[in-house]
């Protein structure tokens, strides 16, 4: 899976160059974590992308994923994703499903949706930031990234997914 990982970071590495995105690779101790790695890396937890993916079924035979993203101070309110897709049932992808589509191990899932089967949903109340940081498909490193470019480039549905 480790191969896998750094495949997605090299990806997101290239993204970012072609595009011109103002952003800093960040090396640290290996974390997963929100709180820890938000330490590390000197930032408030407002600041950090929590990146998590969630299947909704849509009533009994349709499937969808949704890669969802909050700062790291809030939770993600799985209600309002379930109601965004008119779903019957929500729930956190298993981990095997969620590593598969986003190309990366449990704890470093990117802020970016390489994957058509997966829709990109961020809370509003990270692009407050003027940059934010994320795991980079990697549990030691992370990017710093400008929000105005990271908008630009991810294109993300923006929806109030967060509770507090």
């Amino acid at each position: 899976m480790t191969d896998t990982g750094h495949e997605t970071y090299e990806k997101l590495l290239a993204l970012l160059d072609e595009r011109g995105a103002a952003h800093r690779v960040i090396e640290h101790a290996p974390e997963g974590g929100t709180e820890a790695v938000s330490a590390l890396r000197g930032h408030t937890l407002a600041e950090a992308a929590k990146c998590i993916i969630a299947m909704v079924k849509i009533g009994k035979k349709e499937k969808r994923f949704a890669l969802v993203v909050v700062p790291g101070d809030r939770r993600i309110d799985l209600n309002a994703v379930k109601a965004l897709y008119g779903g019957t049932y929500v729930s956190f992808a298993s981990p095997a499903i969620a590593e598969e589509l986003a190309g990366s191990p449990s704890g470093t899932i990117l802020p970016f949706a390489f994957d058509e089967r997966l829709e990109l949903l961020v809370d509003p109340a990270l692009l407050e930031n003027a940059e934010f940081y994320f795991n980079a498909a990697r549990l030691d490193r992370s990017i710093a990234l400008r929000t105005e470019d990271y908008r630009a480039i991810a294109e993300p549905r923006v929806e109030r997914v967060s509770a507090d």
